[in-house]
């Protein structure tokens, strides 16, 4: 497995585990969803560039999607048989865990569901581990990962997503904070029991849930 640090960026990782041992940013206040923004959060109108250091460069010629473990059909997709399924378009709110949030963000991609239909999870198929190009891992409980406007982004506000926020694909869970949405998405792997990921393994909360503010187990 590829390491998602960069060189020199180790400190930086330090310093995120540090907040989450000592609760930076919380509130101690939830709050319904209803409310647009939730506990903590500062409204942005730029989309900020946070990374490990490592942004890997994928040509679209050479991507490929894998969806994969316990599945009926496992899939491996390359660009063209990506674009082949039917396009979904969604706008909606991210919340980044360093408190910045941005309203209004239109995607364009693939539905998360059109991608279930395909695959078939197996009964026994409780989470799902997301792997990208530089080696991130994150997971989500099936059912969050299931959810209707969740999809695999290829564009942002009319453009392709660009390098920086993950292109060429991303996944896209605006219900929680977004280091659950793996950039340069290169797997989804199904899975029978939970498998905490890269921030999560590092003092940073499972389920990721703004409104309950969720920032650290």
């Amino acid at each position: 497995m590829t390491d998602p640090v960069a060189p020199g960026r180790e400190k930086l990782v330090e310093t995120k585990q540090r907040w989450a041992q000592e609760g930076r940013l919380l509130t101690g206040v939830a709050a319904d969803p209803a409310t647009r923004l939730p506990p903590g959060q500062r409204l942005v109108t730029d989309f900020p560039v946070l990374d490990l250091g490592v942004q890997p460069d994928i040509a679209r010629a050479k991507w490929h999607l894998r969806v994969d473990g316990l599945v009926a059909n496992q899939l491996i997709l390359d660009w063209s048989a990506f674009e082949d399924i039917a396009t979904a378009e969604f706008t909606n709110d991210i919340h980044c865990v360093t408190a910045w949030s941005r309203y209004d963000n239109r995607w364009r991609g693939v539905g998360v569901q059109a991608l279930l239909d395909l695959a078939q999870p197996a009964a026994e198929a409780s989470h799902v581990v997301l792997h990208s190009y530089d080696g991130y891992t994150t997971n989500l409980g099936l059912d969050a990962f299931a959810r209707a406007k969740n999809l695999v982004a290829t564009h942002w506000n009319g453009a392709p997503l660009e390098r920086v926020h993950g292109g060429p694909a991303r996944l896209v869970v605006p219900h929680l904070y977004f280091w659950k949405s793996a950039k340069w998405l290169s797997r989804i792997e199904f899975v029978a029991e939970d498998r905490p990921g890269f921030w999560e393994v590092r003092g940073y909360h499972n389920n990721a849930d703004p409104w309950a503010e969720e920032r650290y187990d």
